[in-house]
């Protein structure tokens, strides 16, 4: 694993990655390399929130708690980094984090979030995010904590690498692999979880193969019964 500190010169030989909170990695991974703790920081300066690529979640949210910051409540049962999170346009329903965003550093300069596109679960950045620059509103809510956390208490508490299907538009993925009979299906160690059908769960020991297998299996039912494509949420990283 490659430390990315001030030398940008090789970055391209790399795949970047922060906590793999939303990463399946295969058994022929590409190198991969991860931000330094040079950039784990968050600050307010010049009347804007700046929040450094390796910051973890939790650290942001409890900043924004102790400082009174507004808009950054769902980042308490969120898990990731500030570089992923902005990367996959992570939130909450229409909670996301590009809604406060006003720029990002790169190895290659600053980038003004006009020049960026942001979609559901998607952000038009192909390089690793350095900082993060957001607007810096007061009033943080308690009560929006407690709704997330409400939000989010259908999910496992078993290992897995997140939702593992974006929701397609008018419907919810884990309906539908619920719908073609794969909820709770094991393959080796792996299923897609009882308690949350788009989640895919490692009960222990659980193989790659296994998780391609349920993953390619929920896309060609669903495909078959709903002429529905599933795009995957979760990245996968393996080498041909």
């Amino acid at each position: 694993m490659a430390l990315l500190e001030d030398d940008f010169s090789n970055i391209d030989n790399f795949y970047l990655i922060g906590s793999c909170n939303n990463t399946l990695v295969g058994t022929n991974p590409p190198p991969l390399m991860m931000l330094s703790k040079r950039y784990d920081s968050i600050k307010i300066e010049d009347g804007v929130l700046k929040i450094g690529g390796a910051t973890p979640s939790g650290k942001i949210a409890s900043f924004c708690k102790k400082h009174n910051i507004a808009n950054f409540e769902f980042l308490s049962h969120l898990p990731g980094k500030l570089g992923g999170l902005v990367a996959m346009n992570a939130g909450l329903k229409e909670y996301e984090i590009s809604n406060s965003l006003l720029a990002i550093t790169t190895p290659t300069g600053s980038k003004q979030k006009g020049e960026l596109a942001f979609g559901y679960r998607f952000a038009d950045i192909k390089e690793p995010i350095l900082e993060a620059t957001f607007q810096l509103e007061y009033g943080f809510s308690s009560q929006k904590v407690k709704m997330f956390k409400k939000m989010r208490s259908n999910q496992p508490a078993t290992p897995s690498a997140g939702s593992c299907f974006k929701n397609p538009k008018g419907d919810y993925a884990g309906r539908l692999i619920e719908e073609v009979g794969l909820k709770g299906l094991l393959r080796g160690a792996m299923c897609f979880s009882e308690k949350h059908a788009n989640f895919l769960v490692n009960s222990g020991g659980g193989r790659f193969e296994d998780a391609m297998w349920l993953i390619e299996e929920a896309k060609k039912r669903v495909k078959e019964q709903f002429d529905i494509s599933l795009e995957c949420e979760i990245v996968i990283l393996q080498c041909d």
